[in-house]
């Protein structure tokens, strides 16, 4: 990985969760590492009233809780780290964080280069640009300006058309990094690789070939604390949305002219745009929602989604949606894929599967295994074959076997001191080098958000809603949607060669 030139972190929000679980950890593992710049430092910024000192203390409890880390360097780590208590919302509070900047690039005698990260309530995206600009903290005539946003990238297409409007106002779009960790994943980035680097695989993987694709993001977790948030949001805006669609079109993308951000972007833009429409006959046929209901799992009792906290008893929210969609372009004109993710299923695991069409003649039987291709994104990150051989013994009978590769057993210069970066970590480092190919670019968020507008229209008025128990794989009628097309849904395990039905 290169080593991003001497620059710096200002992250909003950074008494927060998402600061304290995922952002100063991944920053943490990049300092081990020796990835981070040799001049840098990270300025933490929000309401809470810490002292550099307490965040400091915090952020050390956190981590040694919850990370394997050597204190010694984490003490040398934290030397860099800096907190400063404004009100976000204020923009005549942001003369103290001038100030602090100010001091901060002088001590550490930095560019101006600045990494700014809002690891906060969607509400302040529109905000804190605002109140930066009118700082004079985006000018880039003393060296580069970024900024980092987490979805929700909107709440509907409207919406997100009008916070790209705002952020365009003081951003150019070079400088906006709208962060997907799916994207930052190992196994979402090497189906480039895969795909592209292997003359074996790409001629297959076409309409020709291909009988149907199916993509799962499956949650073994409810909603835990965030009943409030997820009544507002569903299955269909947390994950299907944003994460799946661009899993979705990074499996059906064409080979990009070089891998570089515009040229791979592009080639994603086309995917998301040639989705085929949804008609009033798929919300009605190719659609399933679902809500979890109340179930005992292993001697555990789960509570269904309606007894969650922060959600109304009577509530029509989709933990769980699956569905049918077509890609309308040469490579998969007529190719089904299936799409399914939801809350309370049986294990926590995304994987893409490639269904390869039966042999145009059936020597063998016609119950002779079909080939599948399964890519793991996680856990148990990697890729397995299914195909068939015969069984030993008389006759010439088929039978299913495997081949799988793990990437935790892969060790070349792709693995740091053992290890692969995790998705938080790579895309911060790409944020801070510039590469922004693995960030969700204005025009795909946009196609996203306009190819299920009429599902989001299709909630609002009287929808099936089905049940499904805690701790299985959805509701039945997500079952009948392939079963229809003589197809079947595969139910992984955490196990990436455990082949076995999955199911508590």
């Amino acid at each position: 990985m290169r080593i991003p030139d001497n620059s710096n972190i200002v992250i909003f929000g950074a008494s927060g969760d998402l600061s304290f679980r995922k952002l100063i950890p991944a920053l943490y593992q990049l300092y081990v590492t020796k990835q981070l710049p040799d001049c840098f430092f990270i300025l933490g910024v929000s309401r809470t009233n810490y002292s550099s000192e307490s965040y400091r203390e915090a952020l050390s409890l956190a981590l040694i809780e919850h990370s394997d880390v050597d204190e010694g360097t984490l003490l040398t780590f934290l030397e860099h780290v800096y907190y400063l208590a404004i009100n976000t919302s204020d923009e005549n509070d942001y003369a103290k964080l001038s100030l602090s900047l100010n001091d901060l690039y002088n001590h550490y005698n930095t560019p101006y280069n600045t990494l700014f990260y809002l690891a906060t309530p969607p509400s302040l995206f529109t905000v804190i640009p605002e109140c930066l600009s009118k700082s004079n903290l985006l000018d880039q005539g003393d060296g580069w300006k970024r900024i980092v946003i987490e979805k929700p990238l909107g709440y509907d297409l409207a919406s997100a058309i009008a916070l790209d409007k705002s952020l365009h106002h003081f951003f150019d779009e070079s400088q906006i990094y709208r962060i997907d960790h799916y994207l930052g994943k190992e196994t979402v980035q090497n189906l480039l690789v895969f795909r592209f680097a292997n003359g074996m695989f790409e001629p297959l993987w076409d309409r020709k070939y291909v009988d149907y694709i199916e993509i799962t993001g499956a949650e073994k977790l409810g909603v835990e604390a965030r009943g409030r948030y997820y009544e507002g949001a569903g299955a269909l805006r947390d994950m299907l949305q944003n994460h799946l669609l661009q899993v979705l079109a990074m499996v059906a993308m064409e080979p990009p002219a070089v891998i570089n951000a515009d040229s791979t972007r592009n080639e994603v833009v086309k995917v998301l745009q040639s989705l085929k429409p949804i008609s009033e006959d798929d919300l009605k046929n190719n659609i399933v929602l679902g809500q979890y209901t109340e179930s005992t799992v292993q001697g555990d009792n789960m509570v269904a989604y309606r007894q969650e906290p922060g959600v109304a008893n009577d509530s029509r929210t989709e933990t769980y949606v699956a569905m049918k969609l077509f890609i309308n372009n040469w490579r998969w004109n007529g190719v089904p894929f299936y799409v399914r993710t939801g809350k309370r299923l049986p294990t926590r695991v995304t994987e893409v599967v490639i269904h390869f069409k039966q042999t145009p003649h059936p020597v063998f039987g016609q119950n002779a295994p079909a080939n599948k291709l399964i890519l793991r994104i996680q856990p148990d990150e990697g890729i397995m074959m299914q195909f068939g051989l015969k069984n030993p013994g008389s006759g010439f009978e088929a039978k299913e076997v495997t081949m799988d590769f793990r990437y935790q057993d892969l060790a070349d210069e792709g693995e740091i001191d053992g290890r692969l970066l995790n998705a938080y970590e790579r895309l911060l480092l790409d944020a801070l080098n510039g590469d922004a190919t693995l960030f969700a670019r204005s025009d795909a968020v946009q196609a996203c958000w306009k190819f299920v507008e009429p599902i989001l229209a299709y909630q609002k008025g009287k929808h099936a809603l089905h049940g499904y128990a805690c701790g299985t794989w959805g509701p039945k009628e997500a079952e009948y949607l392939l079963q229809v097309d003589k197809r079947s849904w595969r139910f992984p395990c955490k196990n990436l060669a455990n082949t076995q039905y999955c199911e508590l």
